[in-house]
């Protein structure tokens, strides 16, 4: 099963927010999701973005694939250069 870390939208008409989940690539983007690990709010000045460190990075670590806008998500939280820390140290 090949799981992805993507967005799950909610939130009424021109009001979206977003949930940040875990999910198995072949589910559609508002259907099924393994688990929660943060949301991401961009009608908010600035963008309110909160991401569970510690589930992102086990996900991560497991072999989950961040889409495009959610690796951009984790970034900014600073969760990927703990990963990328994390996976070097590992690697000797």
């Amino acid at each position: 099963m090949a799981v992805r870390i993507r967005l799950n939208r909610m939130g009424a008409n021109k009001q979206p927010f977003y949930r940040l989940v875990v999910a198995d690539s072949k589910s559609p983007r508002n259907g099924r999701f393994i688990e929660i690990i943060g949301y991401y709010n961009p009608t908010t000045n600035p963008a309110t973005v909160k991401v569970d460190e510690e589930r992102a990075l086990h996900w991560l670590q497991n072999g989950a694939k961040p889409s495009d806008t959610a690796k951009a998500l984790l970034k900014s939280s600073g969760v990927l250069e703990k990963y990328e820390e994390a996976k070097k140290s590992g690697d000797r």
